[in-house]
């Protein structure tokens, strides 16, 4: 027999493996389970995925051949269950992890998996590396040492590691502490157009809708969009980095936009895994692409907010290089500011 929490935690891990989000799947996989059975599947996932380069540098030592894919993820879950979790009893992370190997069809794993887990024990262990100890691509480790320093990069790193603090907004949301300081630098006034350029799912929309502004809420799927059903204002599905069809300006304007979420790979700890360096050029030309259209689309004497959810300065400061005008920015970094990381910039267009 195999636990609930545990099949659901090794399907949710093998399709973060194939580019899925852990988040989204457990929320659709977990609605079944009871509320014990849920916790444990959140947590064998994301434990996982922030604790992955000591995983797997500690199955490295254990296991010298090749693996597949679904036998790493057995190691991997039966090792966090064994090194980092209290009140899992040995037996059922050991002889769970096998029946996971033999339910994934690799029986002629089963062997392997129970040698390397019994061998599994709490001693304190010399990693080979920063990087591998705060469980992070050295590349991107390196480039935060760079940018920030050494200490703060760890610092920032050594957060990611830890669940994030849930907080619930004003609106009765879920949303981070830092999420919530991006709608108060647009310095909203009842009356107000608002267009918010990249709404979905709807946390910082809901908030300007507080203030009373007339709304507008943009993005470029319907899927998304249709999330925000319960909200006061418009929807318009469109791409944000094409001419945009609105005929009149607006007085305050958000671009929160998509980008690499480096700053919140505690929450969405699989991005640290998937990001390549290579990304960041194609998500800076989309991004300046976006706020080009978006000051378009400013009225005399309103006031535009960028924010991402990225550490990069491809994603940042070099955005507001490449459109120009003057900025106001602030930067929160985890580890050193509550929540998860953002940018913000904030610019006033001047009366005519």
């Amino acid at each position: 027999m195999i636990s609930p929490a545990r099949q659901v935690a090794f399907d949710v891990l093998e399709k973060v493996s194939r580019g899925g989000y852990a988040s989204d799947l457990l929320l659709e996989r977990s609605a079944p389970l009871d509320s014990r059975d849920a916790g444990l599947a959140s947590e064998i996932v994301f434990g996982c995925l922030r604790y992955q380069a000591q995983l797997d540098d500690l199955i490295g030592r254990l296991a010298a051949r090749p693996l597949d894919p679904e036998v790493r993820i057995a190691l991997r879950m039966g090792i966090y269950q064994l090194r980092y979790l209290d009140r899992i009893p040995a037996h059922a992370a050991v002889g769970e992890s096998v029946e996971l190997v033999k339910r994934a069809q690799k029986p002629s794993a089963a062997g392997l998996v129970n040698a390397v887990l019994r061998k599994v024990n709490r001693l304190p262990v010399a990693w080979p590396d920063r990087a591998t100890e705060l469980s992070m691509p050295r590349w991107l480790l390196d480039r935060w040492d760079r940018q920030y320093g050494a200490e703060t990069a760890g610092r920032i790193a050594a957060a990611f590691l830890e669940p994030p603090e849930k907080y619930v907004a004003s609106t009765g949301r879920m949303q981070d502490i830092g999420a919530q300081s991006i709608v108060p630098s647009l310095d909203l006034h009842a009356g107000q157009s608002f267009l918010d350029l990249c709404a979905a799912p709807g946390n910082k929309t809901a908030q300007a809708l507080e203030y009373g502004v007339r709304a507008v809420a943009c993005d470029v799927h319907l899927s998304r969009l249709k999330q925000m059903r319960g909200l006061a204002c418009d929807r318009v599905v469109l791409d944000g980095t094409r001419e945009l069809p609105f005929r009149t300006g607006f007085d305050r304007i958000l671009v929160d936009a998509p980008c690499s979420g480096t700053g919140t790979l505690g929450r969405n700890p699989e991005i640290k895994w998937r990001l390549k360096p290579a990304d960041l050029a194609g998500l800076h030309s989309k991004q300046v692409a976006l706020l080009r259209r978006a000051l378009a689309c400013l009225c005399p004497g309103g006031r535009l907010v960028y924010s991402t959810c990225s550490l990069e300065p491809e994603e940042n400061q070099q955005v507001l290089d490449a459109v120009g005008g003057q900025w106001q920015t602030t930067m929160r970094l985890p580890g050193l500011d509550e929540g998860d990381g953002f940018f913000i910039a904030v610019t006033q267009s001047p009366n005519r």
